[in-house]
C-alpha cells in the first residue's frame, strides 16, 4: 500500500516538474507549437475559461470585474464635475441622464468616473486563469501526442524485431566497441554479394 501511494506521489511530482520546465521554457520550437495548438484549441479553451470565471463570480460580489482600486487623483481630469460623485451603484447610476452615463465605466456592481486611473484586478486574475488553462491544456496535448509517438515507435521496433526472428541473415551484424569501420571495398563487396543472393532466388 504504501509503496503504491509512493509510487502515485513520485507521478504527481514528476508530471508537475515537466509542467513547471514546459512552461519556464522559452524556446522558438516551444513557441512555434504553443502557437498553432492554441489557435486550434483556442475556442475549447476560452469556453472552460468563461465557465470557471463565471464560478467565481458567485463568490465574488460583482464579480471579478468588480475587483478595482482607485488611484487618487493625479491630475484635474480624473477628477469629476462638480455635482457628480466617483462611484455609482446600479440604482444611483440609472437615475443619471444618457449625456451623464457615458461619462462612468461599469466594474462589476459599480460604475466609475471615467477619467479615474484604476486597477483592474480582475482582469489580471483573468489573464493569469487564461494563461494557466491554456498551458496546461497544450502540456496536456503534447505529452499525449508524445505517448502515441513512442508506442509508434515500439511498434516499429517488435515488428523489425520479429522480421529479423523470422529472417536471421538480414539482420545486420552487431557494430563491436573499437572495431575499424568498414572501408568501400568491403562494403561494396557486401553490396555484391547481396546481389547476388538476390538474383539466385
Amino acid at each position: 500500500m504504501k509503496k503504491e501511494k509512493a509510487k502515485k506521489e513520485k507521478k504527481v511530482k514528476g508530471f508537475l516538474a515537466d509542467f513547471k520546465a514546459f512552461i519556464s521554457r522559452g524556446n522558438a520550437v516551444d513557441l512555434a507549437v504553443g502557437v498553432v495548438i492554441g489557435g486550434a484549441f483556442g475556442a475549447i479553451v476560452n469556453a472552460l475559461v468563461n465557465i470557471l470565471l463565471n464560478l467565481c463570480m458567485w463568490g465574488v460580489p460583482g464579480g471579478l470585474a468588480g475587483l478595482v482600486t482607485i488611484l487618487p487623483a493625479a491630475s484635474p481630469s480624473q477628477i469629476p464635475p462638480e455635482g457628480y460623485k466617483q462611484v455609482y451603484t446600479v440604482g444611483e447610476f440609472m437615475n443619471l441622464q444618457v449625456t451623464e452615463q457615458a461619462l462612468y465605466t461599469k466594474h462589476g456592481g459599480k460604475y466609475i468616473y471615467s477619467g479615474c486611473s484604476v486597477l483592474d484586478w480582475g482582469a489580471l486574475i483573468n489573464a493569469v486563469i487564461t494563461f494557466l488553462i491554456i498551458a496546461i491544456v497544450l502540456f496536456t496535448v503534447i505529452k499525449v501526442i508524445g505517448y502515441f509517438n513512442r508506442l509508434k515507435e515500439e511498434a516499429k521496433a517488435k515488428a523489425k524485431e520479429e522480421y529479423y526472428e523470422k529472417h536471421p541473415e538480414e539482420r545486420p551484424a552487431p557494430v563491436e566497441a573499437g572495431a575499424p569501420e568498414p572501408t568501400e571495398t568491403e562494403l561494396l563487396a557486401e553490396i555484391r554479394d547481396l546481389l547476388k543472393k538476390e538474383k539466385e532466388k
